[in-house]
């Protein structure tokens, strides 16, 4: 159901067709709620017909029509309900620490190339946000500069101080990664013999 209230939040903002919520989605909520393109147009097909957005079709060159979709008053209460929710937590699934739960039966060679792994997933995981949290200081995030530029002046502090939270809380989520890989990679190293197998 997420989904659904990721691609209000972005059409509260104003109308986008369907190939610019995409791009949109993609340089924004997609940072913390990732949807494949195969799951968001038939999400908004299910919306639509919940009354929730409404379409038009508009004029797109010559020829052709493009669809571009905007919030019904259904929608807007909805999403306003959702953010008055308490959230309801999903049980975690993280195969990167299932896996991390039976490294004693792999190999410390393959155990190490595992963690390595994850060190370098989540470093650029940290450069990513890292460089999104310069982006809204200067407000170059696209997404941002839209609904700035539907905000209240008064409100738009805050508007920028959440959004720089929700990346902060990404970057300090992805330095515990590193950390917790690299005592893995220390554990490994301690439980591993001279001759490269694990110590008995």
């Amino acid at each position: 159901m997420s989904l659904r209230f990721a691609l209000l939040a972005l059409l509260r903002v104003g109308p986008l067709s369907g190939y610019d919520l995409q791009k949109q989605f993609a340089e924004s909520v997609g940072h913390v709620w990732h949807a494949p393109d195969s799951q968001i147009y038939p999400e908004l097909r299910k919306m639509e017909a919940e009354g929730l957005i409404a379409a038009e079709e508009q004029p797109r060159g010559e020829r052709a029509t493009r669809r571009v979709y905007h919030v019904t008053d259904a929608g807007d209460d909805a999403f306003t309900a959702w953010m008055r929710t308490p959230l309801a937590y999903a049980r975690v699934r993280d195969p990167a620490h299932l896996r991390a739960a039976y490294l004693e039966t792999t190999t410390p060679a393959a155990a190490r190339d595992f963690l390595h792994a994850h060190v370098a997933q989540w470093e650029s995981e940290i450069a990513r946000w890292e460089d999104e949290l310069t982006r809204i200081d200067a407000v170059e995030n696209p997404m941002l500069a839209r609904r700035l530029a539907v905000t209240a002046r008064g409100d738009r502090d805050r508007t920028i101080a959440f959004k720089r939270f929700t990346y902060e809380g990404l970057v300090e989520r992805a330095r515990g990664e590193v950390a917790w890989a690299r005592r893995g990679l220390a554990l490994v190293d301690a439980l591993t013999g001279p001759d490269g197998a694990w110590a008995r």
